[in-house]
């Protein structure tokens, strides 16, 4: 049987991963290890400048005072002793598109399997309301199920970021293929008053959608399709290395290096 190991960001309360793991362990060998609290827009962090601890909830789920990445690495790296098959991360609350991928605890918990050589699934719903959450869980379940019968999930491994419109399952459209689309820069820093006198600064919200051409995630989800993005760690400008070459060698004479 399947062996997966599933994490989030929104904490091991959450509807999301609660649903996620209901649907999941009707086909699956399913273990839960997942934030304490509420781990939103932590990406990839590690915490190394502190202890970590892992208790076990009434729900049998274990659950650790630390990030996304802390959960998936602690696992991996001795508290279960095995290697799971998958790694899914998720259901999310709210989208994890274009930019947000590199902010998201979501997929920072999938991409710490894949770093593990583990295929990873980050798993969202479009919207922040929970609302149809029994079909985002099924699809995710299919979804699971059709690529372990396609031999997938035993191959080299991969990680997919997948979005799920807030609809009915007979109201989803087709999965569609998707690269990141882009959003404009964020909205302005929130300024407030502590009783103090010291001034507070709250990050401001994402900004609106900047490239959602047709392709994109955001065009997909619009058109109520969920979109399916295969991603990479590799963060080189492959294209303008050879741009580079001249000037960075000028810099290294002028440097004398």
């Amino acid at each position: 049987m399947m062996k997966i190991l599933i994490s989030n960001d929104d904490g091991y309360q959450a509807p999301g991963i609660v649903a996620l793991y209901e649907a999941l362990r009707a086909v699956a060998d399913v273990e839960v290890v997942a934030p304490e609290q509420n781990n939103s827009a932590k990406s990839n962090a590690l915490t190394l400048q502190a202890p970590l601890y892992v208790r076990r909830a009434v729900n049998g789920f274990r659950f650790v005072n630390g990030t996304p990445a802390d959960c998936v690495h602690i696992a991996l790296t001795g508290l279960i002793d095995y290697r799971p098959d998958l790694v899914v991360s998720g259901i999310n609350n709210g989208a994890n598109m274009g930019d947000d991928t590199l902010y998201s605890g979501t997929v920072g918990a999938a991409m710490e399997g894949y770093l593990f050589g583990v295929p990873a699934i980050a798993f969202s719903q479009v919207d922040r309301d929970w609302l149809h959450l029994d079909a985002a869980a099924s699809f995710a379940r299919d979804f699971v199920q059709g690529l372990s019968a396609q031999g997938q999930i035993a191959r080299t491994p991969w990680l997919l970021n997948v979005n799920i419109p807030n609809l009915p399952r007979s109201q989803l459209g087709p999965c569609s293929l998707c690269r990141l689309g882009r959003r404009h820069a964020a909205e302005s820093v929130v300024t407030q008053q502590n009783p103090h006198g010291d001034t507070m600064y709250w990050i401001g919200s994402a900004g609106p959608a900047m490239d959602n051409a047709p392709g994109t995630d955001f065009y997909a989800t619009a058109h109520h399709q969920v979109s399916v993005t295969p991603l990479q760690i590799d963060l080189t400008d492959h294209d303008r290395l050879a741009d580079w070459t001249q000037t960075v060698a000028k810099l290294c004479v002028v440097a004398g290096v």
